[in-house]
């Protein structure tokens, strides 16, 4: 892809003429609240009058007039799950409408500050327990500059739980696909400078510089894991700048291939799986069943769909009551005598039910290590696992010194031991890891 021109018009610009076109066509019907599975959940929504609700929303990026508790509420705690987007009458995507008012709501209560700063020392510290430096520096360090078919995008949350994604490496491999990895800090989407710090300039810059980087490795596909990037440069800010190359989940790559794969499952995988999927991306979840069922000896017993668009801070997370409600049944399911393993979507999907698991007593796998073990491969290991073992946060971070030391995390100790906590449940998106950005 060239080189985006100077002249071409800043994020700010782009999101301002899609909010004319939202607030043209919106008759604020209140459809997509009606339709929305966080209402009956979040206090003062299930009263709320649905017209008054989107209106609100819709005042308050027209005109910044403060929003009604339940217009803010409604905001705050959608998780992406998509069903107002069929439910439309006008054809308006009412996910990407409040995943944009998210930007403006941030902006003014600065509520998450340096977020991606916090985010990025994290993920550096959490990787570093993890892997040697050779495997570090291939997810965090952009490689040189090649032509190749296919750019394999990390994202940068996927990089806490790594052996996901040298898993899809090893596929890729099998495939013979002629491909490099990008990802990291480095390499964000710009996601989080725009919806979580409010900046949308700043983020449309680095979504600019992301996709420049893509570019200049001249792939045909762009393929990500992450499934917030994906929503992001593949929805949300779809039409930002012109690229040559398609954007896809490496799901929809796979199941291209899928043939190719299939004739070479010749390792039987002997389990009955739940397998755990989100709606707010039916598609991924419907691609990973459908690999799942070509594993000779595997039987899915039954596939649990969760709302929103993936776990997490930006999915699940944003509505709690909904979540612990279904999470309930997802638990009871998993612990059913007819199961050996509950099997994860995604990078926060795959930390959350491992520690559910953990705590539950059931086995949490994640669909990449099936579909290598299928291939006659060996799956790389969960190296989170070994510290969810260990409940002493001092003892963790003896264990991994190691490693830390290897990748120049030379931080003290006790400080480092009381930081764990927040850095393995992601805290920056709450707030928390304040210590990281002790000017906030």
């Amino acid at each position: 892809m060239a080189k985006v021109a100077d002249a071409a018009p800043p994020l700010d610009q782009f999101v301002a003429q899609t909010w004319e076109g939202i607030l043209d066509a919106c008759t604020r019907c209140g459809r997509c609240v009606e339709v929305c599975p966080v209402v009956p959940f979040a206090p003062g929504l299930a009263d709320a009058d649905p017209k008054s609700v989107v209106g609100g929303v819709l005042d308050f990026m027209s005109a910044s007039t403060p929003m009604s508790p339940a217009s803010d509420t409604w905001a705050k705690q959608c998780n992406g799950c998509g069903d107002c987007i069929p439910a439309c009458p006008e054809h308006i995507n009412p996910r990407q409408m409040l995943m944009l008012a998210s930007s403006k709501i941030a902006s003014v209560e600065r509520g998450t500050p340096d977020t991606f700063r916090k985010m990025s020392r994290a993920i550096r510290i959490m990787v570093s327990m993890q892997l040697i430096p050779e495997d570090v520096a291939r997810l965090l360090r952009p490689p040189p500059v090649r032509d190749v078919d296919v750019v394999f995008y990390t994202g940068c949350n996927p990089i806490r739980t790594p052996h996901v994604l040298f898993n899809v490496m090893t596929m890729l491999d099998v495939l013979d696909i002629n491909y490099e990895v990008l990802g990291g800090p480095s390499s964000c989407c710009g996601i989080i400078q725009s919806k979580w710090e409010g900046d949308v300039k700043k983020g449309g810059r680095v979504s600019e510089q992301t996709l420049n980087r893509f570019g200049g490795y001249k792939p045909d596909k762009v393929l990500s894991w992450c499934p917030s990037c994906q929503l992001h440069l593949g929805e949300t800010i779809k039409g930002y700048r012109e690229v040559s190359f398609d954007f896809h989940h490496i799901t929809k790559f796979l199941i291209e291939h899928e043939e190719q794969l299939a004739a070479r499952f010749k390792t039987p995988v002997n389990k009955r799986v739940l397998v755990h999927t989100h709606r707010g991306m039916s598609d991924i979840g419907d691609n990973v069943v459908r690999l799942l069922r070509r594993i000779p000896g595997l039987e899915i017993i039954d596939v649990i769909e969760e709302p929103g668009y993936m776990c997490g801070a930006s999915g699940s997370n944003k509505s709690p009551e909904l979540k612990a409600y279904v999470r309930t049944q997802t638990i009871a399911a998993s612990k059913s005598e007819n199961v050996d393993a509950l099997v994860s979507l995604f990078h926060a999907c795959h930390l959350q039910l491992a520690a559910d698991g953990h705590k539950h007593d059931f086995s949490v796998v994640n669909f990449t290590e099936l579909l290598v073990l299928a291939l006659g491969e060996e799956p790389c290991k969960d190296t989170v696992e070994q510290f969810r073992l260990i409940e002493d946060w001092r003892e963790m971070v003896r264990h991994a010194g190691p490693l830390l030391k290897a990748n120049g995390i030379n931080m003290d100790p006790d400080e480092l031991a009381a930081v764990l906590p927040e850095i393995f449940t992601s805290a920056e998106f709450r707030g928390g890891l304040c210590s990281f950005a002790p000017n906030t």
